[in-house]
């Protein structure tokens, strides 16, 4: 820590690459900046109020420095879900674990507003976690018994892809996670006749059902191009065999050929 305030929100990220430093502590100007009308009212109403990823410190945690904001959520009966970032942010969140991450939001919020957190189990491709390191990158630790020591419930989610050649969080996997939350929410409450309960697993089962074709369409291609992949391996071996067996048939008679003639010119120095 420098001790250096950084005006602009651009600026926060390489600034704090050039000082080498963490940042501490962000803040909003003016400090007593109000919600937009209806904000208020509807974390009050929200059946589940989700702090989605993003990078920390210049997405995540300023609006939760709006006024009323941070203490209206922690009030709020919803279920209050933390997405975890895959990725770390340079300048912003090097070395940060998940539960660093969680930290730094109750830090700014002054409150615990986290219910659950959905943390990612999938396997990032190395050579795409390669390409994040070296821009400074890396993926987050998911130090998951510190989470838990908040008293973070954890649910553990394969939703990491790739996009443009970016490790990106699956839209459709984070809100199919979301809804079968809030559908537990409601069961637990006996309200499975609920309008919104009845229509949101109508949708979960959905989106289970188109998952599970497209991964049977996947899984289809998949077979079909192996079968090609091994086809073509078959035929490149045969093609090297034939190759191998002539080059050798060749090479062989090459050999036998300067045998004869190393034969005929010993002969005729013996003449």
């Amino acid at each position: 820590m420098t001790g250096t305030l950084i005006e602009e929100k651009n600026k926060i990220a390489d600034t704090s690459i050039e000082k080498i430093s963490k940042i501490n502590r962000v803040f909003i100007a003016p400090s007593n900046a109000r919600p937009a009308p209806g904000v208020l009212e509807a974390i009050q109403e929200a059946e589940a109020i989700v702090i989605a990823p993003g990078n920390l410190f210049t997405e995540v945690i300023p609006n939760l420095l709006i006024k009323n904001i941070s203490r209206t959520i922690k009030e709020s009966r919803a279920i209050k879900i933390y997405i975890g970032n895959i990725m770390t942010k340079p300048g912003e969140t090097d070395d940060f674990t998940l539960s660093d991450h969680i930290k730094a939001i109750y830090e700014h919020a002054n409150n615990k507003i986290i219910d659950y957190c959905i943390y990612d189990t999938g396997e990032v491709v190395p050579e795409f976690v390669r390409k994040y390191n070296k821009d400074g990158a890396d993926l987050v630790e998911q130090d998951l018994q510190a989470c838990r020591d908040l008293g973070i419930k954890l649910i553990p989610k394969n939703f990491s892809y790739i996009e443009n050649d970016m490790v990106r969080h699956n839209p459709e996997s984070v809100g199919d996670s979301i809804i079968e939350l809030v559908c537990e929410d409601l069961k637990f409450r006996d309200l499975q006749n609920n309008p919104q309960y009845v229509r949101m697993n109508a949708k979960l089962k959905t989106n289970n059902e188109k998952r599970k074709e497209e991964e049977k369409v996947k899984n289809k291609e998949k077979r079909a191009q192996n079968k090609v992949n091994k086809k073509a391996r078959r035929m490149d071996n045969r093609k090297k065999s034939k190759f191998s067996s002539k080059y050798n048939e060749r090479i062989k008679s090459i050999k036998t050929s300067e045998e004869k003639r190393q034969e005929k010119i010993r002969k005729i120095e013996e003449e």
